[in-house]
């Protein structure tokens, strides 16, 4: 991350800094801590990762099961007034931390795009449902991200007014705060022959991710939102099968963002990639659940927890298995899908709170996931 050289940065903009500078570099041990202010019961699987009732399905939901509402207005827009703010050089505060981070702290990809903001959620009901409005991508920085930027500077010793944190007393209170939804998906290659699933994790580079910059996180996660800004998009993408696929496309084949939507909608039907993986659905090659939902107990950032099962002859046509690199981080080499490899992954790594729950039920889940 980086600051505009144009000018002398004032004290306050340097000690906002130094916060968002500790708060990324401790991330995962700021997360565990953050952690212990909530009671045992609402972590999900033993990790730090935040549930309400009704986020936990006694059984995987295949994916085609979870009844989408979308309703027609924007989500209120919600004032947040925070003191730990910089200041400019004429005295006044930055207005939003999303501001703060534009101008003194940026990474690669920085956009405020329209989003589906979570506003109801209930696994456990029949059907199971999640309800939306309108939202946007700064709407979490400006709530979660400035929350974890007050607990570590607490952390640090300064004068922290703790004020954010007491608005949001409960992280997974959809009413109180604006929720931006990640569909974050554990992939494991199938080997039907061998008997044997792997999976994959990325470390996310904290100059090039708005988020948890430099925890590792299964693949792949992508906030769930339009494929861009145009009307059209708001109602065709509305799909949580749509997302899964372009972040597919995007993490595990190296295609870019851009699916020049703004002209029309995204043909997903005549997308050969898009075709491709809804077909091997259609067939089973491909199998897509829905294991819960949580909140990470830092940042309040909201992941949708789906594991997708693809066949390995699937697997290695649809995706380039040595991408090392993509652009939003590193993609490390296949694991085991094992209980050993997951308990060492999840206890002696930095693991975002998502990840970690996520890889947890897997494995307890993991007879219906692998049938």
């Amino acid at each position: 991350m980086s600051h505009s050289p144009a000018r002398a940065l004032t004290a306050s903009e340097r000690d906002w800094l130094t916060v968002r500078s500790y708060l990324t570099e401790h991330r995962y041990d700021l997360a565990v801590d953050a952690a212990e202010d909530y009671p045992p019961a609402r972590r999900l699987a033993g990790t730090p990762l935040l549930a309400a009732p009704g986020w936990l399905p006694p059984v995987p939901i295949p994916l085609r099961d979870i009844r989408l509402e979308l309703g027609d207005a924007a989500g209120a827009e919600v004032e947040v007034t925070d003191p730990l703010l910089p200041r400019r050089a004429d005295g006044t505060p930055y207005p939003r931390y999303s501001q703060a981070m534009a101008e003194l702290a940026a990474p690669q990809v920085f956009e405020n795009r329209s989003t589906y903001r979570l506003t109801e959620a209930d696994l456990t009901s029949a059907p199971p449902r999640l309800a939306f409005t309108g939202g946007r991508y700064f709407d979490g920085i400006d709530t979660g991200e400035a929350a974890a930027h007050e607990y570590a500077a607490a952390r640090l010793g300064r004068p922290a007014p703790g004020q954010l944190r007491r608005r949001f007393a409960d992280p997974c209170d959809l009413r109180r705060r604006p929720a931006n939804l990640a569909i974050s998906t554990l992939t494991l290659r199938l080997d039907r022959k061998a008997g044997r699933a792997s999976f994959l994790l990325h470390r996310r580079d904290p100059a090039k991710v708005g988020h948890a910059g430099g925890l590792y996180q299964v693949i792949p996660v992508g906030v769930f939102q339009p494929s861009g800004e145009a009307p059209w998009n708001r109602q065709h993408d509305f799909s949580l099968w749509r997302c899964m696929v372009r972040e597919f496309a995007e993490e595990l084949a190296g295609r870019s963002e851009d699916y020049a939507s703004e002209s029309g909608p995204v043909d997903y039907d005549s997308w050969p990639f898009a075709r491709q993986l809804t077909g091997a659905l259609d067939r089973g090659q491909v199998r897509v659940w829905c294991l819960g939902l949580g909140t990470d107990p830092l940042t309040y950032a909201t992941d949708l927890l789906t594991a997708a099962v693809i066949d390995s002859d699937v697997f290695d046509a649809a995706f380039s298995v040595n991408l090392q690199r993509n652009a939003e981080g590193d993609i490390l080499a296949a694991r085991e899908f094992a209980a050993h490899v997951i308990d060492r992954t999840v206890t002696a790594e930095p693991v975002q709170a998502a990840g970690a729950a996520l890889l947890r039920l897997a494995w307890r889940h993991r007879d219906t996931l692998g049938g």
